[in-house]
């Protein structure tokens, strides 16, 4: 058995910030420090920080007043942003810049007297906090029969944004089944889908070509929208798929049969995990292990600099 490992993988821009966010308190402020929910959706990544001092809550009323408090990489509401305020909570934001985009886009649609639409999963913390950002009405939706059902005011005061870590391709229809009830509609077409998301969707499209692969592990956590996205992305194409948290939940019936197995990762999920898996399989029977070539990411977002920019 061949192992074949995507590329990119693992760790993007806004997770790599958020977590050294975390740390940099740490060095900072030293423990406790709190973070509202889970700084990024891995529970490898959420179980260290909290073994070196972090806490992490669902409700900043359980935070001590004038706490050191980070907001995690998904983003919060405005109510969040005032409760904290009125609590002279010390806030450090660790919401990835790219989702801080989506917010001013929204923004600038609800200012220009639109209705918005939310093209995400509804309770997603990213689409929550995306929702509390936006004055007026918006409507969250995600299939193309929720749109074929949406009823809306104006027609022509209209526009979308969508959540950072869905599938390119289901987004796609929803904008396609948007465009065609609505052709008046305003929205950044895909652009809102992170470069990390769609370069690990394109990714696991290069495994899955020409000769492809029997069997895809995708390295994430169940409450990762991005990690899911990949094993859904596997499963259709025709690839038996996994999404799993470590090497400990790998199968070996998972492999029989499977010749050539490909790895990766979701983009919260670190690369320690991705190697814990290779000796796992290798153990289980794989004699070769290969990078497959990809885009190669060089973007690097700076940190608050109440933190230090690097």
């Amino acid at each position: 058995m061949e192992v074949r490992l995507a590329n990119p993988r693992g760790f993007c821009a806004g997770v790599d910030r958020a977590i050294e966010i975390v740390e940099r308190a740490l060095e900072l402020h030293g423990a406790p420090v709190y973070v509202l929910h889970e700084i990024v959706h891995n529970r490898h990544v959420v179980d260290d920080l909290a073994a070196r001092g972090t806490r992490f809550v669902d409700d900043l009323e359980l935070v001590p007043e004038g706490a050191v408090t980070i907001f995690s990489a998904h983003g919060v509401s405005d109510e969040v942003v005032a409760t904290a305020a009125r609590r002279r909570l010390r806030v450090i934001d660790a919401t990835c810049p790219l989702v801080t985009k989506v917010h001013v886009q929204a923004q600038q649609y609800a200012a220009r007297g639109d209705e918005v639409i939310l093209i995400g999963h509804p309770g997603h913390p990213e689409v929550e906090g995306t929702r509390g950002r936006i004055e007026g009405r918006v409507v969250v939706l995600s299939t193309v029969a929720e749109v074929e059902a949406l009823e809306v005011a104006d027609p022509q005061k209209l526009s979308y944004v969508t959540q950072t870590t869905l599938s390119i391709d289901d987004t796609r229809e929803v904008i396609d089944a948007l465009v065609r009830r609505f052709p008046r509609i305003r929205g950044p077409e895909l652009k809102d889908i992170c470069y990390a998301t769609q370069n690990r969707q394109n990714a696991v499209r290069r495994l899955t070509a020409g000769e492809g692969i029997d069997c895809l592990i995708v390295i994430g956590s169940k409450n990762s929208s991005n990690s899911n996205r990949l094993a859904e992305l596997g499963l259709r194409s025709g690839v038996r798929s996994h999404l799993i948290d470590n090497a400990s939940e790998i199968r070996p019936e998972w492999l029989v049969g499977a010749g050539r197995i490909g790895v990766t990762a979701g983009a919260s999920a670190p690369e320690a995990l991705v190697q814990q898996v290779v000796e796992r399989l290798k153990e289980l029977g794989v004699v070769s292990v290969r990078e497959i070539e990809g885009e190669v990411e060089t973007t690097v977002f700076r940190l608050p600099e109440s933190l230090g920019a690097r």
